[in-house]
């Protein structure tokens, strides 16, 4: 058994998929792919290519999304802007590792109720694969990083200003749950997770039913071949990792979440205490989460894209 403590998670970019690739994932009756084709490059992205081969896995995927019109303008004009966004994640040396997109690769397939297993079958079936999907989530978690930034670098308010213009609106300082978490991964081993997934879910249920309080947990580890407790510290609601607000947030303090299959194994995370607070930081936070809505971040990407096309060189062979 093993015990770390992790800093308090930063929000993380979300990653969008629409509701209809949900469904057609989850239905999983899809037609076999077609025969491979010779790859050509159709265009050249500041010196990169796109090629047919990399349009065709996105007109697969925007069939999986039941997207409508001309499919393959659509697929090429995506991979156009999705190279774009990759060479300004790679200027600004962003840290996307495998693990992360793996993690949101499993989280995916976990909201839908598949596992791993089954979900690169169904893209494999659907002519996307896998490893264009992962490269989509690689995508969209860093430009979502690079949105956030820029939003950040905008807003020059100070904790303190950001609480007295909410007064001077006539509003009270707000306030946000905050929550002390523990986390609990029941590692599986690379290459093990065909064989060992099961048990491994097993075992963390039977943990995660007789969790009582984070005082209990490493105690209730011990003897426990590869558990790893994590003590997550102070973690407001706004910051709440995505695939797991809502989750924590229907769990009772001295409670545990439902156990899911995560990249590294599968997990629970305990909820040691929840209280309210509306320090400068809370409110600083509620403040931030309540401007940057989906409206205003898929604004200010439309923006950023905008200005990549503009300074970009882009050939059609």
């Amino acid at each position: 058994m093993r015990r770390t403590r992790a800093a308090t998670p930063a929000a993380k970019a979300r990653l969008v998929v629409t509701a209809m690739l949900a469904a057609a994932l989850s239905a999983a009756v899809l037609a076999p792919a077609g025969p491979a084709r010779a790859a050509e490059i159709r265009y050249v992205v500041n010196n990169r290519a796109v090629t047919s081969y990399d349009i065709q896995r996105r007109v697969a995927l925007l069939r999986l999304m039941q997207r409508k019109g001309n499919l393959n303008e659509i697929a090429a004009q995506e991979m156009i802007d999705q190279t774009l966004r990759l060479q300004a994640i790679e200027r600004r040396g962003l840290p996307i590792t495998d693990e992360m997109v793996n993690q949101s690769y499993a989280n995916f397939a976990s909201s839908n109720n598949l596992s791993v297993a089954q979900l690169d079958q169904i893209l494999a079936q659907a002519g996307v694969t896998k490893q264009h999907f992962k490269d989509f989530i690689r995508t969209q978690i860093g430009w979502g990083q690079l949105v956030r930034a820029r939003q950040r670098s905008s807003d020059s308010l100070s904790e303190q200003d950001v609480v007295r213009r909410m007064l001077q609106q006539g509003g009270q300082k707000p306030s946000a749950t905050e929550y002390i978490l523990q986390r609990v991964i029941f590692v599986i081993p690379s290459g093990e997770r065909a064989r060992l997934l099961e048990k491994r879910r097993r075992e963390a249920r039977a943990m995660r039913d007789r969790f009582e309080s984070c005082d209990t947990t490493v105690e209730f580890a011990k003897g426990l071949i590869d558990v790893t407790v994590q003590d997550m510290g102070r973690v407001l609601a706004p910051e709440l990792p995505p695939e797991w607000r809502e989750a924590v947030q229907n769990t009772r303090p001295g409670g545990a979440t439902p156990v899911r299959e995560t990249a590294r194994g599968v997990e629970f995370i305990g909820v040691c205490s929840a209280r309210e607070v509306s320090d400068d930081y809370a409110a600083r936070l509620v403040f931030q989460s309540q401007e940057g809505g989906d409206e205003n971040i898929e604004k200010l990407s439309e923006e950023m894209m905008a200005e990549l096309r503009e300074r970009a060189r882009i050939d059609r062979r």
